[in-house]
Protein backbone atom coordinates (compact mmCIF):
# COMPACT_ATOMS: atom_id res chain seq x y z
CA UNK A 1 0.00 0.00 0.00
CA UNK A 2 1.51 2.96 -0.91
CA UNK A 3 1.24 6.75 0.45
CA UNK A 4 -2.41 8.08 0.70
CA UNK A 5 -4.09 10.19 3.45
CA UNK A 6 -7.51 9.92 4.78
CA UNK A 7 -8.89 12.49 6.79
CA UNK A 8 -11.91 11.63 9.31
CA UNK A 9 -13.59 8.39 8.88
CA UNK A 10 -14.40 6.54 5.62
CA UNK A 11 -17.70 7.76 5.88
CA UNK A 12 -16.50 11.16 5.65
CA UNK A 13 -14.82 10.68 2.84
CA UNK A 14 -10.81 10.00 1.11
CA UNK A 15 -8.34 11.45 -0.08
CA UNK A 16 -5.17 10.65 -1.77
CA UNK A 17 -2.33 11.21 -4.08
CA UNK A 18 -2.53 7.45 -5.76
CA UNK A 19 0.93 5.50 -5.47
CA UNK A 20 -0.85 2.13 -3.94
CA UNK A 21 -1.61 -1.64 -3.83
CA UNK A 22 -3.42 -2.79 -7.11
CA UNK A 23 -2.85 0.49 -9.11
CA UNK A 24 -0.29 1.76 -11.25
CA UNK A 25 0.48 5.40 -12.41
CA UNK A 26 1.93 6.97 -15.63
CA UNK A 27 2.53 10.11 -16.81
CA UNK A 28 0.24 11.76 -19.28
CA UNK A 29 0.07 15.09 -21.56
CA UNK A 30 -2.93 17.36 -21.48
CA UNK A 31 -6.17 15.61 -21.89
CA UNK A 32 -4.92 12.23 -21.87
CA UNK A 33 -6.54 9.01 -20.10
CA UNK A 34 -6.70 9.99 -16.17
CA UNK A 35 -8.34 6.53 -15.53
CA UNK A 36 -7.82 3.11 -17.16
CA UNK A 37 -9.88 -0.29 -15.42
CA UNK A 38 -9.29 -3.45 -17.27
CA UNK A 39 -10.96 -6.88 -16.04
CA UNK A 40 -11.88 -4.96 -12.74
CA UNK A 41 -13.11 -7.83 -10.26
CA UNK A 42 -13.99 -7.51 -6.77
CA UNK A 43 -14.93 -10.40 -4.61
CA UNK A 44 -16.55 -10.00 -1.11
CA UNK A 45 -17.53 -12.76 1.50
CA UNK A 46 -16.96 -15.06 -1.37
CA UNK A 47 -19.69 -13.27 -3.44
CA UNK A 48 -18.42 -11.40 -6.78
CA UNK A 49 -19.52 -8.12 -6.52
CA UNK A 50 -18.05 -6.84 -9.73
CA UNK A 51 -16.97 -9.05 -12.77
CA UNK A 52 -14.68 -7.90 -15.76
CA UNK A 53 -15.13 -4.32 -15.54
CA UNK A 54 -13.24 -2.44 -18.05
CA UNK A 55 -13.28 1.51 -18.84
CA UNK A 56 -11.46 4.65 -19.08
CA UNK A 57 -12.14 8.32 -17.82
CA UNK A 58 -10.39 11.18 -19.84
CA UNK A 59 -9.68 14.49 -17.98
CA UNK A 60 -12.35 17.36 -17.16
CA UNK A 61 -14.72 14.33 -18.54
CA UNK A 62 -17.86 13.65 -16.48
CA UNK A 63 -18.57 9.47 -16.47
CA UNK A 64 -22.22 8.51 -15.25
CA UNK A 65 -22.30 5.10 -13.29
CA UNK A 66 -25.78 3.99 -13.49
CA UNK A 67 -26.95 0.55 -12.60
CA UNK A 68 -29.94 -1.03 -9.99
CA UNK A 69 -29.61 -1.48 -5.92
CA UNK A 70 -26.77 -4.18 -5.69
CA UNK A 71 -25.47 -3.08 -8.72
CA UNK A 72 -21.51 -2.73 -7.23
CA UNK A 73 -21.39 0.94 -7.85
CA UNK A 74 -20.66 1.88 -4.55
CA UNK A 75 -17.81 -0.88 -4.26
CA UNK A 76 -16.55 0.23 -7.95
CA UNK A 77 -15.81 3.83 -6.21
CA UNK A 78 -14.26 2.29 -3.72
CA UNK A 79 -12.32 -0.10 -5.43
CA UNK A 80 -10.96 2.87 -7.07
CA UNK A 81 -9.99 4.52 -4.07
CA UNK A 82 -7.89 1.40 -2.90
CA UNK A 83 -10.73 0.95 0.25
CA UNK A 84 -11.82 -2.83 -1.14
CA UNK A 85 -9.40 -5.45 -2.28
CA UNK A 86 -9.73 -6.44 -5.88
CA UNK A 87 -8.14 -8.49 -9.12
CA UNK A 88 -7.48 -6.69 -12.32
CA UNK A 89 -5.82 -3.25 -12.99
CA UNK A 90 -7.02 0.02 -12.23
CA UNK A 91 -4.18 2.98 -13.74
CA UNK A 92 -4.45 6.33 -12.54
CA UNK A 93 -2.19 9.14 -13.36
CA UNK A 94 0.74 9.66 -11.67
CA UNK A 95 0.32 11.64 -8.62
CA UNK A 96 -3.49 12.64 -9.21
CA UNK A 97 -5.65 13.64 -6.13
CA UNK A 98 -9.06 12.76 -5.28
CA UNK A 99 -12.05 13.89 -3.51
CA UNK A 100 -14.56 11.37 -2.36
CA UNK A 101 -18.03 12.45 -1.33
CA UNK A 102 -19.80 9.59 -0.10
CA UNK A 103 -23.89 8.50 -0.15
CA UNK A 104 -24.72 8.44 3.30
CA UNK A 105 -23.31 10.20 6.07
CA UNK A 106 -25.27 9.46 9.49
CA UNK A 107 -25.29 12.07 12.34
CA UNK A 108 -26.63 11.94 15.47
CA UNK A 109 -28.71 15.74 15.96
CA UNK A 110 -26.65 15.79 19.38
CA UNK A 111 -23.33 15.74 17.66
CA UNK A 112 -20.93 18.42 18.94
CA UNK A 113 -19.39 19.13 16.09
CA UNK A 114 -19.61 22.26 14.17
CA UNK A 115 -19.06 22.86 10.45
CA UNK A 116 -15.37 24.36 11.37
CA UNK A 117 -14.96 21.36 13.37
CA UNK A 118 -15.65 18.62 10.18
CA UNK A 119 -12.88 21.16 8.32
CA UNK A 120 -10.70 20.87 10.86
CA UNK A 121 -10.55 17.19 10.52
CA UNK A 122 -9.23 17.95 7.43
CA UNK A 123 -6.54 20.42 8.62
CA UNK A 124 -8.70 22.93 6.66
CA UNK A 125 -8.59 26.52 8.96
CA UNK A 126 -11.78 29.15 8.98
CA UNK A 127 -10.46 30.90 6.40
CA UNK A 128 -9.68 28.35 3.88
CA UNK A 129 -13.37 27.42 4.84
CA UNK A 130 -14.94 30.44 4.59
CA UNK A 131 -13.39 30.40 0.91
CA UNK A 132 -14.73 26.82 0.13
CA UNK A 133 -18.11 26.68 1.26
CA UNK A 134 -18.55 30.88 -0.41
CA UNK A 135 -17.22 28.27 -3.95
CA UNK A 136 -20.75 25.90 -3.17
CA UNK A 137 -22.95 29.08 -2.29
CA UNK A 138 -22.91 28.61 1.06
CA UNK A 139 -21.11 32.26 1.52
CA UNK A 140 -22.77 33.43 5.31
CA UNK A 141 -19.72 32.91 7.51
CA UNK A 142 -21.80 32.09 10.24
CA UNK A 143 -22.88 28.61 9.05
CA UNK A 144 -19.83 27.77 10.16
CA UNK A 145 -20.56 27.71 14.01
CA UNK A 146 -23.41 25.51 13.55
CA UNK A 147 -24.00 22.17 14.59
CA UNK A 148 -23.39 19.72 11.19
CA UNK A 149 -25.98 17.59 12.30
CA UNK A 150 -28.69 20.74 12.57
CA UNK A 151 -28.21 21.98 9.02
CA UNK A 152 -30.43 21.24 6.04
CA UNK A 153 -29.67 18.09 4.31
CA UNK A 154 -29.46 20.31 1.27
CA UNK A 155 -26.70 22.12 3.37
CA UNK A 156 -25.08 19.17 4.22
CA UNK A 157 -24.29 17.75 0.98
CA UNK A 158 -22.86 21.17 -0.25
CA UNK A 159 -20.69 21.00 2.88
CA UNK A 160 -19.46 17.51 1.42
CA UNK A 161 -18.66 18.74 -1.76
CA UNK A 162 -16.85 22.21 0.01
CA UNK A 163 -15.05 19.45 2.13
CA UNK A 164 -13.68 17.56 -0.68
CA UNK A 165 -12.48 20.34 -2.42
CA UNK A 166 -10.67 22.07 0.03
CA UNK A 167 -7.21 20.17 -0.88
CA UNK A 168 -7.95 20.90 -4.87
CA UNK A 169 -8.59 17.46 -6.59
CA UNK A 170 -8.57 17.13 -9.91
CA UNK A 171 -10.68 14.44 -9.97
CA UNK A 172 -14.47 14.07 -7.78
CA UNK A 173 -16.25 10.86 -6.75
CA UNK A 174 -19.66 11.52 -6.01
CA UNK A 175 -21.76 8.48 -4.41
CA UNK A 176 -25.62 9.20 -5.02
CA UNK A 177 -25.07 12.95 -4.43
CA UNK A 178 -28.36 13.84 -4.23
CA UNK A 179 -29.50 11.16 -1.91
CA UNK A 180 -32.46 12.53 1.06
CA UNK A 181 -32.70 15.69 -1.10
CA UNK A 182 -35.62 17.21 -2.95
CA UNK A 183 -36.59 17.49 -5.92
CA UNK A 184 -35.47 21.15 -6.16
CA UNK A 185 -32.51 20.66 -3.87
CA UNK A 186 -31.50 18.07 -6.67
CA UNK A 187 -31.11 20.03 -9.62
CA UNK A 188 -29.60 22.59 -7.07
CA UNK A 189 -26.49 19.90 -6.45
CA UNK A 190 -26.23 19.34 -10.37
CA UNK A 191 -26.02 22.71 -11.19
CA UNK A 192 -23.41 22.93 -8.49
CA UNK A 193 -21.35 20.27 -9.65
CA UNK A 194 -21.45 21.85 -13.47
CA UNK A 195 -20.51 25.10 -12.29
CA UNK A 196 -17.48 23.86 -10.30
CA UNK A 197 -16.15 21.42 -12.76
CA UNK A 198 -15.95 24.10 -15.24
CA UNK A 199 -14.25 26.37 -13.10
CA UNK A 200 -11.99 24.00 -12.10
CA UNK A 201 -11.36 21.40 -14.93
CA UNK A 202 -12.73 19.00 -12.37
CA UNK A 203 -13.03 15.26 -13.67
CA UNK A 204 -15.95 13.45 -12.35
CA UNK A 205 -17.62 10.52 -11.94
CA UNK A 206 -20.93 10.09 -11.01
CA UNK A 207 -22.61 7.47 -8.97
CA UNK A 208 -26.51 7.95 -9.64
CA UNK A 209 -30.09 6.15 -10.69
CA UNK A 210 -31.27 9.18 -12.04
CA UNK A 211 -31.80 8.67 -15.90
CA UNK A 212 -33.46 11.68 -16.42
CA UNK A 213 -30.05 14.08 -15.22
CA UNK A 214 -27.82 11.83 -17.34
CA UNK A 215 -27.81 13.14 -20.84
CA UNK A 216 -27.60 17.20 -19.50
CA UNK A 217 -24.42 15.75 -17.40
CA UNK A 218 -22.67 12.95 -18.82
CA UNK A 219 -19.89 13.37 -21.39
CA UNK A 220 -20.07 9.16 -21.01
CA UNK A 221 -22.22 6.24 -18.78
CA UNK A 222 -21.46 3.41 -17.43
CA UNK A 223 -23.96 0.58 -16.86
CA UNK A 224 -23.73 -2.08 -14.53
CA UNK A 225 -25.01 -4.53 -12.61
CA UNK A 226 -22.31 -6.87 -11.33
CA UNK A 227 -21.03 -6.62 -14.64
CA UNK A 228 -20.07 -4.20 -17.66
CA UNK A 229 -23.80 -3.74 -19.78
CA UNK A 230 -22.51 -0.89 -21.52
CA UNK A 231 -20.38 1.84 -21.65
CA UNK A 232 -20.14 4.99 -24.17
CA UNK A 233 -22.14 7.95 -25.26
CA UNK A 234 -24.97 8.10 -23.50
CA UNK A 235 -27.47 9.05 -26.05
CA UNK A 236 -26.27 6.08 -28.26
CA UNK A 237 -26.23 3.01 -25.47
CA UNK A 238 -29.24 4.01 -23.00
CA UNK A 239 -31.48 2.22 -25.29
CA UNK A 240 -34.97 1.18 -23.75
CA UNK A 241 -34.39 -2.25 -24.67
CA UNK A 242 -30.83 -2.17 -23.04
CA UNK A 243 -32.17 -0.42 -19.93
CA UNK A 244 -34.36 -2.86 -19.37
CA UNK A 245 -32.02 -5.86 -19.47
CA UNK A 246 -30.03 -3.76 -16.75
CA UNK A 247 -33.18 -2.72 -14.37
CA UNK A 248 -35.03 -5.93 -15.18
CA UNK A 249 -38.02 -3.66 -15.77
CA UNK A 250 -39.07 -1.23 -18.20
CA UNK A 251 -37.02 2.22 -17.90
CA UNK A 252 -36.82 5.10 -19.62
CA UNK A 253 -33.89 7.65 -21.13
CA UNK A 254 -34.87 11.15 -20.57
CA UNK A 255 -32.73 13.70 -22.93
CA UNK A 256 -32.79 16.41 -20.27
CA UNK A 257 -31.57 19.37 -21.14
CA UNK A 258 -30.13 21.18 -17.84
CA UNK A 259 -30.17 24.44 -17.88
Amino acid sequence: MGSSERAGSEGFGYWADHTRKGATCYDAGPMATLLDVTNLRVTLDGEPILAELSFEVEEGETLVILGPNGAGKTVLLKALLGLVEHAGTITWREGVKIGYVPQRVTLEKNTPITVADFFSLKRVDAERATEMLRQVDLGDPAILEKSIAKISSGQFQRVLIAWALANDPEVLLFDEPTTGIDVGGQDTIYSLLDKTQEARNLTILLVTHELEIVSGHADKALCLNKKTFCYGSPTSILTPERLQEIYGQPARFFHHRHE
